[in-house]
């Protein structure tokens, strides 16, 4: 357990439609706590399951599980070391487009028509104000990634890019996963609820409220660019590792990934 005081809590500005997680800085590593359910089970697993992809390691942030102490109450969440060199920044494409037109990027999505016009304006936007090319690999990546693991809270305020020292632009490591896999048993995904049922319910935030379809739209746009490489043994032994979450709570989770394994089989490689 990690005990963690009033002065290492963070305001980032990157806000969910659920309402801000706790989230904090200690030295280099940031934690987050649980709000809704079992967000900090969730980072653990996808980030550890990116690691059975075709993604580079730099890519992605790991995430692991932690019991946070904070003040009288205790927490299950994550932990994650810091990704920033020293001197970058984390630019959230809301407020990247905010600074450069004074307007909501969100919001400006949603007035275009058509799931490909969305996604090709915010790919050349973020192309044209931070001098990135092939955004829209990076683009399609993080759809597949959010559908496969039904991330419900993939927004303009989440999607980053990185800022150096010197006004220069790279991509951010795929980050922020704990709204996937019905993570969120306050609200919308009770445990007792039937899980099938759950899975149909989600929907996505970010360019239409379909996940195939908008990832399909970005495969069909830039290429298929991920492919997934593990089965219900790996899933299980990440699982055996998690020293935090009740059983009751990992099995639901393996039941939603071999699900979506079922559903998204064209993702994998046998």
């Amino acid at each position: 357990m990690v005990r963690l005081f009033q002065e290492n809590q963070m305001e980032d500005g990157r806000h969910s439609s659920k309402g801000n997680q706790l989230k904090w800085r200690n030295g280099e590593f940031w934690y987050k706590a649980d709000y809704t359910g079992y967000e900090g089970l969730t980072e653990y697993v996808v980030s550890h399951l990116l690691q059975y992809t075709n993604l580079h390691p730099d890519e992605y942030v790991i995430y692991d599980t932690e019991q946070i102490q904070y003040g009288e109450q205790k927490y299950r969440g994550c932990v994650s070391r810091n990704f920033l060199p020293d001197g970058w920044q984390l630019i959230t494409l809301e407020r990247l487009f905010q600074l450069s037109y004074g307007e909501s990027l969100n919001r400006s999505i949603y007035h275009i028509t058509g799931t490909e016009e969305r996604i090709r304006f915010l790919t050349e936007q973020t192309e044209r104000l931070t001098g990135l090319s092939g955004f829209g690999i990076y683009i399609s990546k993080m759809l597949a990634i959010d559908a496969f693991f039904l991330n419900e809270d993939r927004h303009t305020h989440n999607m980053a890019v990185l800022m150096d020292e010197k006004n220069g632009y790279h991509l951010c490591p795929f980050f922020d996963h704990g709204a996937a896999l019905l993570s969120d048993t306050t609200m919308d995904y009770p445990l007792e609820s039937e899980l099938y049922g759950l899975i149909d319910k989600v929907q996505s935030k970010t360019f239409c409220p379909d996940f195939v379809s908008q990832t399909d739209q970005a495969d069909q746009m830039y290429g298929m660019q991920i492919r997934f490489h593990f089965g219900e043994e790996q899933v299980r032994e990440i699982m055996a590792e998690e020293k935090y979450y009740p059983e009751e709570i990992k099995e639901r989770v393996i039941n939603v990934l071999l699900e979506q394994k079922r559903k998204y089989r064209y993702l994998f490689c046998e």
